[in-house]
């Protein structure tokens, strides 16, 4: 069975993208993958920089994350927008994980990879913006985005207080990118 990477790109205590992956995760798995879920605040770096690549090699927890990346077939990521970009958490553990690690094909943790993309906003287009940037990251360091993406706008009135989505169209969303992650993360395992 493909395995899927799930993460959000925040690290915020209450971050809303913390809540939208666990809930898109419980939607992932009910439609039939595996999913590891993981918490970057759990694999700290330093922010990318050559001289310090040059100088030191790889930090530890860029190693073990891009060890992950290798061992899964897909990704599922909660991407928060922060001034109508990507956080520089998910785009700093972009970078040092596509670094080039000898021995290994260019890019060789995103090379086929199937990616899954939600966000969640207080505002009104539910990190739209920056689903279309990493959609776009992602396309041109050879993984495939699935066409289907979910967007939670208002995310501060969209949970419950116990993280759950209040809002039953959303979670049916869910169920469409599930159903779809799926099909393709199976298509693209099986060759």
């Amino acid at each position: 069975m493909p395995k899927v990477l799930a993460f959000a790109g925040s690290i915020r205590t209450g971050s809303f993208n913390q809540m939208l992956i666990k809930v898109a995760v419980e939607r992932v798995r009910a439609a039939g993958l595996e999913v590891t879920l993981i918490d970057l605040a759990d694999y700290p770096l330093p922010l990318y920089n050559g001289d310090l690549e040059a100088k030191s090699g790889q930090p530890e927890n860029s190693e073990k994350l891009y060890k992950l990346f290798l061992e899964h077939d897909a990704l599922l990521l909660a991407c928060p927008e922060y001034n109508s970009s990507i956080t520089p958490l998910l785009k700093n553990t972009i970078d040092w994980v596509s670094r080039p690690r000898e021995g290994d094909e260019y890019l060789a943790a995103y090379q086929g990879k199937v990616i899954a993309l939600t966000s969640a906003s207080p505002g009104g287009l539910g990190g739209m913006r920056a689903l279309a940037e990493v959609r776009s990251i992602f396309g041109n360091i050879g993984s495939l985005v699935i066409p289907t993406q979910v967007a939670v706008p208002k995310a501060d009135k969209a949970f419950s207080d116990e993280g759950e989505l209040t809002d039953d169209s959303v979670v049916k969303k869910l169920d469409g990118l599930a159903e779809q992650f799926v099909k393709v993360t199976k298509r693209i395992a099986e060759k």
